[in-house]
């Protein structure tokens, strides 16, 4: 990993994603290790998984029935003597004799030479026959062995971060543990005199700490492993101890605030001594940025302004959170405005937005303290630097939050 990475000042937003994604790439290569399949949901997975048996692994009756011969109720009503009563779990039987039916429920094996099988609701039964009411043509409500996956057959690819439907498929051919990438591990560190946390009666001058919260809750969201989420004062002496415990614990540290221009920006001031690179960056909100390897772990330092914090995060580094995790991509479109806007000209502009039937709305204003506002929000507005309106109709790019 590169010890320096390239000057962040008066750089696009693409160029700074750039930059970003060059440090994490090398996040790629980490170790594997088998977990159980419960325990596997959102794990990437490091092999290609193949089906051990045919699913289903017998062949099965999909409905509360009888299972017949079609040749047997072709002309119907009819009435066939029963051979038996076969429930789930119970074992197959022998083959079904010719012009009889035998009861069978939902899962359970159906004989040799069944070859359909009638819905309970189309039979009246008297006693030891049972009366088929409607016929049934051959292959009718019967599963047969392997129709769903066929033993050495590719049942999960590589790569794939693991859902509820992946858990359900590994598990229903008996699959214990699977082969899984370590999630990226990270830590993030919020800066500020003012802040304190929830559940503290605030004081003159102070104010709640969401960064924390909320950049710990954009990790998880996206794949990564929290290892710790802390809070530092201004003193450079307490944030050098906090983003020390903070690099040997993860493989990527993220920080809010003190990154600007400010008397007290004990972010920058600590990590500039130390070879990191602050400046700007053609964005708004956001446009504060900061990037350092230090001990070798990238240190991403955001604005300390909430909006700015998550716009930073979904912006620069949730797209390759994603990748490096095995999530889909953050989805993007093109959709209409419901309303006109003004940007700054110069700086790529992101704003917070409603999705309707019709379009766009922004929600909220531009300022980026405005955070209740952006819990109103599901996509982001991308403006391009060059544009200063857009008028209402006027189609645009969104990305989802």
């Amino acid at each position: 990993m590169s010890s320096r990475p390239a000057s962040v000042s008066a750089r696009t937003v693409d160029e700074y994603r750039d930059s970003i994604e060059q440090l994490l790439r090398p996040l790629a290569a980490r170790p594997v290790e088998s977990v159980s399949v419960p325990a596997a949901l959102g794990r990437k997975l490091a092999a290609d998984i193949r089906s051990p048996i045919d699913l289903p692994v017998f062949r099965n009756s999909a409905m509360d029935g009888y299972a017949v011969r079609a040749d047997d109720v072709a002309v119907a009503p009819v009435t066939l003597p029963l051979a038996g009563v076969v429930a789930a779990g119970q074992p197959g039987q022998g083959p079904l004799p010719a012009g009889a039916a035998l009861k069978v429920m939902t899962g359970a094996p159906i004989p040799p030479g069944a070859d359909c099988v009638v819905p309970v609701e189309d039979t009246r039964r008297d006693g030891s026959a049972v009366t088929i009411e409607r016929g049934r043509g051959a292959g009718e409500f019967v599963r047969e062995r392997g129709t769903d996956v066929r033993a050495g057959a590719l049942l999960v690819p590589a790569g794939v971060a693991l859902t509820p439907r992946h858990i359900a498929a590994l598990a229903a051919v008996g699959v214990p543990a699977v082969p899984v990438f370590q999630p990226v591990r990270a830590a993030v560190v919020t800066t500020g005199d003012e802040l304190v946390p929830a559940g503290r009666p605030l004081r003159s001058g102070q104010i709640y700490d969401s960064n924390g919260i909320a950049l710990a809750a954009a990790l998880a969201a996206n794949g990564a492993a929290v290892v710790s989420v802390e809070h530092s004062t201004d003193d450079p002496a307490v944030f050098r101890r906090l983003l020390s415990a903070a690099t040997r614990s993860a493989d990527l540290v993220f920080t809010s605030g003190g990154v600007s221009k400010g008397d007290f920006e004990v972010v920058k001031d600590v990590l500039a001594a130390q070879g990191g690179l602050f400046g700007s960056v053609a964005v708004q909100p956001g446009g504060p940025q900061g990037l350092t390897v230090l001990d070798g772990v990238p240190v991403l330092s955001f604005p300390g302004n909430p909006v700015s914090t998550m716009v930073s995060f979904e912006v620069f580094a949730r797209p390759m959170l994603r990748h490096l995790s095995g999530l889909p991509p953050v989805r993007t479109s093109e959709v209409p405005l419901r309303a006109a806007v003004r940007s700054p000209a110069g700086r790529r502009q992101f704003l917070r937005g409603r999705l309707t039937e019709d379009g766009v709305e922004p929600v909220a204003g531009a300022g980026s303290h405005l955070i209740a506002g952006m819990a109103w929000a599901d996509v982001l507005i991308d403006i391009p630097a060059e544009t200063t309106e857009l008028a209402a109709g006027a189609p645009v790019r969104v990305r989802e939050l």
